[in-house]
């Protein structure tokens, strides 16, 4: 036979409208304004992930300012500094009127097109990077040693830099 002792519900058994004695959880925290760039390669979708995602804050309410970064040349060389493709996405609480000066956050598909956007002064000192990791463990020598480098020289500069496995994860959902 069960012990049937009056408990108290626990917080996922509690019944509508009957408050919790937890404190009130604060709203999230908004941002007065940030600065995002999303780069890769010509052709790999970064304009497209920069367009979707200005569109997805702008419904949220944000003003919003976007850029796109067009390579020089039509079709350049895969993985070189010179071919940057993406978007600069401002994002602020109140209503933006151009690009900004240097950004907050960049994900690059590759080192090398974050590599161009350094030298062109588009991201704050010790602003964070997310970068795509799969180039550390790539099959050719000389491309791991261009990543773990510029990953190097970033650390050490102060950026705040996140390796991650962006295609693998893409590609368990596709």
């Amino acid at each position: 036979m069960e012990n049937m002792t009056a408990r108290e519900p626990a917080a996922s058994e509690q019944l509508d409208g009957q408050e919790e004695d937890s404190p009130k959880v604060e709203p999230p925290l908004k941002l007065r304004e940030h600065i995002v760039e999303i780069i890769s390669d010509s052709g790999e979708g970064a304009q497209k992930c920069g367009q979707s995602f200005a569109s997805i804050a702008a419904k949220m309410g944000n003003g919003i300012w976007t850029v796109e970064i067009i390579p020089a040349e039509i079709e350049p060389p895969p993985r070189s500094v010179a071919g940057a493709s993406g978007n600069r996405i401002r994002v602020g609480s109140y209503r933006v009127t151009n690009g900004g000066d240097e950004a907050d956050l960049a994900v690059a598909f590759n080192e090398q097109v974050l590599l161009g956007r350094l030298r062109a002064g588009s991201l704050k000192r010790g602003s964070i990077i997310l970068m795509e990791n799969k180039w550390r463990f790539h099959r050719e020598a000389d491309i791991v040693a261009e990543y773990t480098a510029i990953h190097g020289e970033l650390v050490r500069d102060g950026y705040r830099v996140y390796e991650i496995p962006m295609e693998q994860i893409c590609l368990q959902y596709t």
